[in-house]
């Protein structure tokens, strides 16, 4: 047995990455890793009693190259009578209308494509990275400080993705590829220094070589280490999470007082929580303003502590404007991604039904403007809405976004509040605003 197929069946079998009776697809570029991963898995397909298939995604970036890459494994799957799937998605358009690099793009399409096929079959997505990838991964996220996750590597399982490859060298690859006189295409991008990984893997990792022979495998063992140890501090921090944990984000007092030795792993989680891709430079950031600021974290993405809460604040100048919509009962309209129904309700013990009466006052749907006040029921306290809002706490940003119902600059209703004083309905019949889930 070679040691490539060792090392393969060690991770398979430590891993639990196969069962009896499995679908696996594999993700099929073209290229040496791929390609070994797809005759491995194919040799030892009776073995196990899995049912094999493989994806290949055409990013329309490398033209005649690309087109060159589908024509491959698709005689590559002929030829093992392997089930493939293709799609052809145009990255570079992607991106730009994103305004994400081509690297990240691709890698989203990719792996919606693998999580469709995954649950179209009820299968595991089987990818080539290797141990070389996985330093190179380590390297990179060393130099943007991704913390004690980012030092734990390319998981070798995660959810129903499954990495045979990745205790196994680029080196005992290439030397699978030759021994078994196995033909693959080149990518001629991993070969220029556009890309941050390929600096790494052209520049930086030859030296690492250099100064240690052994650094892909120690590297690979180190990462077991700091997965057991992130295991740990997520789980501690998913707890602590919960506990700061509030409407609309979290409770700063609650960050600040966090043990020095594992709040920086809590705000990780937070920000990742609230999609942002974590660097040691966003922690430091988020613990520079937990008494009271706001720094912006990325183009689109603002950190937010004011008035004890923490929360995190979209700046890409989405609009909220709502032209008033007569009130009419009964009626249904959208605003804001959500539905509302209006109704008349009879013989209901409800809290938030609202007079008939007020139909009276020709009442309109809309959002807050200046001089907008509300009379709060039983304590018959009037008050201005911003005088309000600040008392309850409620972020600026989602201030824009609460639909009202309001007659002149008397807001009758608030959504998630409820109903003022002089609309509120005592008794049993009135009607209720509500939105359909």
């Amino acid at each position: 047995m070679s040691s490539f197929s060792r090392s393969v069946e060690k991770t398979i079998k430590e891993y639990n990455m196969l069962e009896n009776g499995d679908t696996i697809i594999v993700a099929l570029s073209g290229g040496a890793d791929s390609v070994s991963l797809l005759y491995y898995l194919n040799s030892i397909k009776e073995k196990y009693s899995i049912s094999l298939k493989a994806a290949h995604l055409n990013h329309n970036i490398r033209g005649s190259e690309a087109i060159r890459d589908e024509s491959f494994v698709k005689e590559l799957c002929k030829k093992l009578n392997v089930e493939l799937f293709l799609k052809s998605v145009n990255i570079p358009e992607i991106a730009a209308e994103n305004k994400i690099s081509e690297e990240l793009a691709g890698r989203e399409e990719r792996y919606k494509f693998f999580s469709e096929l995954s649950e179209r079959f009820g299968a595991k997505t089987a990818t080539a990275h290797n141990a070389d990838d996985n330093l190179e991964t380590v390297v990179f996220n060393l130099i943007r400080g991704a913390g004690v996750s980012g030092m734990s590597g390319i998981k070798p399982v995660r959810g129903n993705i499954i990495r045979p490859l990745i205790e196994t060298s680029r080196e005992e690859i290439e030397r699978y590829v030759a021994e078994n006189s196995l033909s693959y295409v080149l990518d001629s991008t991993n070969l220029k220094d556009d890309y941050t990984r390929n600096k790494i893997r052209h520049k930086i990792v030859p030296v690492m070589k250099e100064i240690n022979r052994s650094v892909v495998e120690n590297v690979s063992g180190e990462t077991k280490i700091f997965e057991n140890v992130n295991s740990y501090l997520e789980l501690k921090s998913n707890e602590i999470i919960e506990e700061c944990r509030l409407d609309n984000g979290y409770d700063a007092v609650k960050l600040q007082n966090i043990p020095d030795n594992i709040k920086q792993t809590v705000i990780y989680e937070i920000l990742k929580r609230n999609g942002i891709s974590p660097e040691y430079k966003h922690i430091s950031l988020i613990v520079s303003i937990l008494k009271s600021g706001a720094v912006d974290l990325k183009s689109n993405v603002r950190a937010v502590c004011k008035q004890g809460y923490l929360r995190f604040v979209r700046t890409d100048g989405d609009s909220f404007e709502f032209s008033e919509k007569e009130l009419k009962l009964p009626m249904e309209f959208s605003f804001n991604g959500n539905n509302y129904s209006v109704k008349e309700i009879k013989n209901t013990a409800e809290s938030d039904v609202l007079k008939l009466s007020v139909l009276n006052n020709n009442p309109v749907f809309r959002t807050r403007r200046a001089g907008d006040r509300f009379t709060l029921p039983k304590r018959k306290v009037t008050k201005s809405l911003k005088k309000l809002f600040n008392e309850l706490k409620i972020p600026e940003e989602k201030r824009d976004k609460l639909l009202l119902l309001t007659s002149g600059s008397e807001v009758l209703w608030i959504e998630d509040i409820g109903a003022c004083e002089t609309a509120v309905s005592y008794d049993e019949n009135g009607f209720t605003i509500k939105k359909i889930r």
